[in-house]
């Protein structure tokens, strides 16, 4: 959520850039589910985002520690 918020997306325009829905991205962000990205997937991910996969993997740890 805090690379979404830094680059000032909402839920729907990461989900509709990224060809997945809304509640997709929340479920992503909540924790509920673990990210299922393809490479291209996880690529145009970190473009939209504006990050390295680095910075992108390091905020899927921040939601694993935070359970």
């Amino acid at each position: 959520m805090k690379l979404r918020e830094r680059v000032g997306k909402t839920q729907r325009e990461v989900a509709l850039e990224l060809n997945v829905t809304t509640q997709t991205i929340s479920n992503w962000e909540t924790g509920q589910r673990v990210p299922r990205l393809t490479p291209k997937q996880t690529y145009d991910l970190c473009k939209i985002l504006d990050c390295t996969l680095e910075d992108l993997i390091d905020g899927l740890s921040d939601l694993e520690d935070s359970e």
